[in-house]
């Protein structure tokens, strides 16, 4: 019987990594078509380094401030990627906005995590973003990485509700366990190929699109 290679993965952290270690579990199954391959940060203190190093796979830390410009960074972390042998990149919490080069590079083969229903509250402080705006319902999305910010085509989405007395703490959390859920679900349709960016659109097999031609899990 022949041995199906699995995507080799990337994550890219600047702090715990919550997220990351919800994709490092999914990954431990058998049946799961990614392996994770690499975890670097731009930050050398990211605990999310030793979390990684524990379970056994091969970490980076590239201090961003020790590079004379983005351009310079970027060039490191392309040459630790391609001696990994790197398929695809994961961004899990990473906290730098990448050259444009860069960026265009890995078109297709970077995807990443964000907390907000996208287009809706692009940046930091989402939460935050979210209550002044008195939405109702908020939550998080997966998306292809391009060069404007937050703004790639969307993979996944999961929802949750703004209950009454909410705060940007009890809101970030409920949607925490959201994007432990939904971001291994993303990986697994990017890496095992059902889904895939043709131009700038998201394309899906047959078995994984809903009739209204979106993926939102609820």
């Amino acid at each position: 019987m022949a041995v199906v290679r699995k995507t080799r993965v990337a994550i890219l952290i600047s702090g715990r990594g919550s997220n990351m270690a919800s994709l490092i579990a999914a990954a431990e199954a058998s049946d799961f078509p990614a392996e994770i391959v690499l975890v670097a940060a731009n930050r050398p203190e990211a605990p999310g380094l030793a979390f990684a190093a524990a379970r056994g796979i091969p970490t980076r830390a590239l201090d961003h401030k020790a590079y004379p410009s983005r351009e310079a960074f970027d060039g490191a972390l392309q040459a630790e990627l391609a001696a990994a042998g790197i398929d695809l990149v994961c961004l899990a919490g990473f906290m730098r906005i990448f050259s444009a080069g860069f960026v265009e590079a890995w078109a297709g083969r970077m995807i990443n995590i964000h907390p907000s229903l996208l287009p809706l509250f692009k940046g930091t402080h989402t939460h935050e973003q979210a209550l002044a705006a008195g939405v109702r319902l908020h939550g998080c999305t997966v998306h292809y990485v391009v060069p404007e910010l937050d703004a790639g085509p969307i993979i996944a989405q999961a929802a949750v509700p703004v209950r009454p007395g909410d705060d940007a703490d009890t809101l970030a959390a409920r949607i925490l366990v959201q994007e432990h859920r939904l971001y291994p679900q993303a990986l697994a349709l990017v890496a095992g190929g059902q889904v895939r960016l043709e131009g700038e659109r998201v394309v899906f097999s047959d078995d994984v699109v809903p009739a209204d031609g979106a993926l939102l899990s609820l």
